[in-house]
């Protein structure tokens, strides 16, 4: 089937694991971490944007952001339980309508399940029972956490899984969305192309992985983990009060270690995932004319600053900085001088649905936001974006975005999740709007009810140093908060393309 432009349309992949940070990847520069299959992409066919930011450090609000083209704000996306509605853009939704066979196997962090996914994607897979496809995370064997007064109760580690016998690797949620997208290439629509949509949930915590992941890293490469300033001077209350209920400060470097390897393993897990769905392409002899992206909606802590998981009002690069791997179709006439390799222009993962209908040859029916990455594959253009941005948190008394029917443990202190989702649900300064400029050297951060961050990232790339109240950095700070008053004026809303009568 052809596009607007008379080209053939590209089948399409996107491929999504969850919390996969932006530098956990050999090419990214990680001394570990084994992406053997990613890392050979871009060697051979393949751009990786090396500076790519997502707009929210949580799942929903991201997906929603990426998959629209908008950014949290514009239409109240900044929670879990906000998601994609009828009468709002998604790319999904795009592609279905303009011919493309659409599958979609994973997690839905992305519409709201109220109304179902049919206008969304073709099949909604469902793997069959016994195949591990039901758990929402690793079935840790019963204890796993230690005991309740323990330092490392709310410390996500599981370590090393037990595969079952008969089996080659542990069988889980994304094994079983991978095979099952390899089966559809079986069976698919002969005259149609396909879009395979894999919203992976892993290197989600729990963080624990079976052989021979869990072993292949070796400890002594594990980059060190970036250490928080003195009582978190500087930082965000969120990260205080989340390192102070969660008890790890006692934890020695060797523990840190031990947890970021497992954490690498996984992603080296979620990199041998790929290379399976990459090998059946090849297979099937459509991987020349697909459209291939790797990336995540978000990063994780991992260790640094002295925590694991993720929260939605803080913005170092550990969270906010992901991978983005995309790979042309060979002979693509929109990137004629397309030469493999990386990129460091700031991109954000807000421009993936420009991107993909680009090359789709489908014009976007919605207004919005994104930027294709073509002209920077094209090496028709040297920069992309003056800067990124990233927002999360909530106004006190916006009840209805502390998630607490969704997430209940804010009252239960053995909730794996207490730590964050108590100081989310109370109305102090720790869960307040926030809303994060990044250029190439500077990072500022406008906080509502706290005090604003400022970082000089080429002297301070760990964002330790919070220089907001530096009279010698009075200049720069007021120029980034023009810049993020501009950004916000121009991104408030979108106006609808069709008119209304008056009578």
């Amino acid at each position: 089937m052809a596009g607007t432009t008379g080209r053939k349309r590209p089948n399409i992949v996107l491929f999504n694991p969850d919390h996969h940070r932006g530098e956990a990847m050999g090419h990214a520069g990680n001394p570990c971490v084994h992406t053997p299959h990613v890392d050979a992409l871009v060697e051979n066919g393949a751009m990786s944007f090396t500076r790519t930011f997502c707009q929210n450090p949580v799942c929903v609000p991201s997906r929603c952001s990426f998959m629209s083209g908008w950014y949290p704000h514009v239409a109240g996306h900044r929670t879990m339980t906000h998601l994609m509605r009828p009468g709002e853009p998604v790319l999904l939704k795009t592609l279905k309508e303009s011919g493309y066979h659409v599958w979609w196997g994973g997690k839905n962090d992305l519409v709201a399940g109220q109304f179902g996914t049919d206008d969304y994607c073709h099949v909604k897979f469902k793997p069959p029972p016994g195949t591990g496809g039901d758990a929402v995370h690793a079935e840790l064997p019963e204890g796993w956490r230690g005991d309740p007064d323990s330092d490392g109760y709310h410390s996500f580690y599981g370590g090393r899984l037990d595969i079952p016998p008969g089996k080659r690797l542990f069988p889980d949620h994304d094994l079983a969305m991978v095979e099952g997208a390899i089966d559809y290439l079986d069976d698919r629509p002969a005259d149609m192309p396909f879009c395979i949509f894999l919203p992976l949930l892993n290197p989600h915590p729990p963080i624990a992985v079976e052989e021979p992941f869990y072993s292949m890293i070796e400890r002594d490469r594990v980059p060190p983990r970036i250490a928080p300033p003195p009582d978190y001077r500087g930082k965000p209350s969120m990260m205080a009060g989340i390192a102070e209920r969660t008890g790890l400060g006692g934890w020695d470097e060797d523990r840190w270690r031990e947890l970021r390897a497992v954490h690498y393993g996984m992603c080296s897990r979620i990199d041998f995932l790929f290379g399976m769905l990459l090998e059946k392409l090849e297979q099937k002899g459509v991987l020349d004319e697909t459209l291939v992206v790797f990336f995540s909606d978000h990063g994780m802590y991992a260790g640094d600053y002295g925590l694991v998981d993720i929260n939605q009002n803080t913005f170092e690069d550990v969270l906010t900085r992901v991978p983005l791997v995309i790979k042309p179709p060979a002979e693509h006439t929109l990137t004629r001088r397309f030469v493999p390799g990386t990129c460091d222009a700031l991109v954000e993962l807000l421009d993936l649905p420009a991107t993909i209908l680009e090359f789709a040859g489908i014009p976007a029916n919605w207004p919005h936001f994104s930027r294709s990455l073509i002209p920077l594959m094209d090496r028709g253009a040297d920069d992309h974006r003056d800067a990124v941005f990233c927002e999360g948190g909530r106004l006190h008394g916006e009840e209805q975005a502390k998630e607490k029917h969704y997430l209940p443990g804010h009252q239960d202190p053995r909730d794996l999740y207490y730590p964050r989702l108590s100081l989310q649900a109370a109305d102090g300064p720790e869960h307040t709007k926030a809303v994060m400029c990044r250029t190439g050297q500077w990072k500022y951060v406008y906080r509502l009810y706290e005090q604003d961050e400022l970082y000089d990232l080429q002297k301070d790339p760990g964002e330790v140093n919070n220089l907001v109240d530096s009279p010698n950095h009075r200049e720069i700070m007021n120029t980034l908060r023009d810049r993020l008053l501009r950004f916000m004026v121009e991104t408030a809303d979108v106006v609808p393309l069709d008119l209304d009568r008056r009578w």
